[in-house]
């Protein structure tokens, strides 16, 4: 499962649009009005992931957001040229070392519920045929992702939507979720990054779930997607604006920053199948620039449309972004690009910050 496809022209990304990161910390007051459903879950994954570090309270997911800050969140830059802004600190709004900038835009792609079920099937099969060796005891889940997310900023006490550079984003889990390493400048200003091992300065150690998945949480769940969908419903039951909304944003999860054995990632696309209003949308871009085809669901309460990317050919999946596609919201304007990601490893390595390329 690791997907490293070429990146857009300079000129395509002078037509693209911006893009924000995830904040994977307790959110500046006031903060949490411009974020939208889908970005509050992915908080949630990165609070998860702080939960982990003993840093506070597990919360709903907002998760990039790994999953949230476990998030989980990868990412980048959408379609659009980034504008370098000057550094923000936690006060402003922005994240500790990453430098803000305009807000990210996006065209709004056309969406239609044609091919929907073909799709997803030829996803599903892509996913079986290219999911990577199953893990080994002792060895860790590595991912690294491009990000980036929308938040309030404010200076002067005048608050403006903004969003994070797109930046790079890499962790590394553990089978069994109590060790763990993160580097993310907008997590954590020090480029060595922070531990994610448990258990939590209180002696407490989180169990795994949906919200905040391990590798051996995910090896044991059924790969029947009725039963999968079925699960999945029942314990995000009173979360999110809609039960079909959260269900199809819970698996977006899974899609992101964790390590699916073959045949639950296989099945989690033949679940999607069956959540109602999933539509096809021809062209987006994930955060590192790339052009797919998205898999989406629009949440009719705030009008934000969640999008899986995946490669047109291959059908290998790329990243996601969570796109303004109906009506304004004070500072978000339809096309803000709420969140991007983009996944450019996926692996197993034998030690904690050890990549792919020096695993050899």
């Amino acid at each position: 499962m690791n997907a490293n496809p070429s990146r857009q022209t300079p000129a395509e990304w002078e037509e693209s649009a911006q893009l924000l990161p995830p904040p994977h910390r307790d959110l500046p007051t006031g903060r949490h009005q411009f974020h939208k459903e889908r970005l509050m879950a992915r908080i949630e994954q990165d609070e998860n992931t702080r939960m982990k570090a003993g840093e506070g309270r597990r919360t709903r997911r907002f998760t990039m957001p790994r999953r949230a800050i476990a998030l989980p969140v990868m990412a980048c830059a959408v379609a659009g040229a980034i504008v370098a802004g000057v550094s923000m600190s936690a006060s402003d709004g922005g994240s500790p070392g990453v430098a803000g900038g305009p807000v990210l835009t996006t065209p709004v792609g056309a969406a239609t519920t044609k091919g929907v079920p073909q799709l997803l099937d030829r996803i599903s099969l892509a996913a079986a045929e290219t999911a990577g060796p199953p893990a080994k005891a002792g060895q860790y889940v590595y991912i690294e992702s491009k990000t980036a997310n929308s938040y309030e900023k404010v200076v002067d006490g005048k608050s403006s939507l903004a969003s994070d550079k797109l930046h790079t984003r890499q962790i590394w889990n553990s089978l069994d979720g109590t060790e763990g390493w993160l580097i993310d400048p907008a997590v954590n200003d020090s480029p060595e990054g922070e531990t994610l091992s448990l258990p939590d300065e209180k002696g407490d150690v989180p169990v795994a779930d949906l919200n905040g998945p391990s590798y051996n949480y995910l090896a044991e769940l059924t790969t029947d997607p009725d039963k999968l969908l079925q699960k999945i419903y029942k314990e995000t039951e009173g979360q999110g604006n809609t039960p079909d909304q959260e269900a199809f944003t819970t698996i977006g999860d899974l899609l992101g920053e964790s390590y699916p054995p073959a045949g639950l990632y296989s099945a989690l696309f033949k679940a999607a199948a069956k959540i109602p209003g999933v539509v096809v949308v021809d062209d987006a871009v994930d955060a590192a620039g790339r052009h797919g085809v998205a898999v989406a669901r629009l949440d009719e309460t705030s009008g934000e449309r969640l999008e899986w990317i995946f490669d047109r050919k291959t059908h290998v999946f790329l990243g996601e972004r969570s796109v303004q596609v109906r009506g304004d919201s004070g500072a978000v304007k339809r096309g803000t690009v709420m969140f991007t990601s983009a996944i450019m490893t996926r692996a197993i390595v034998d030690d904690i910050k050890e990549t792919p390329t020096e695993k050899g």
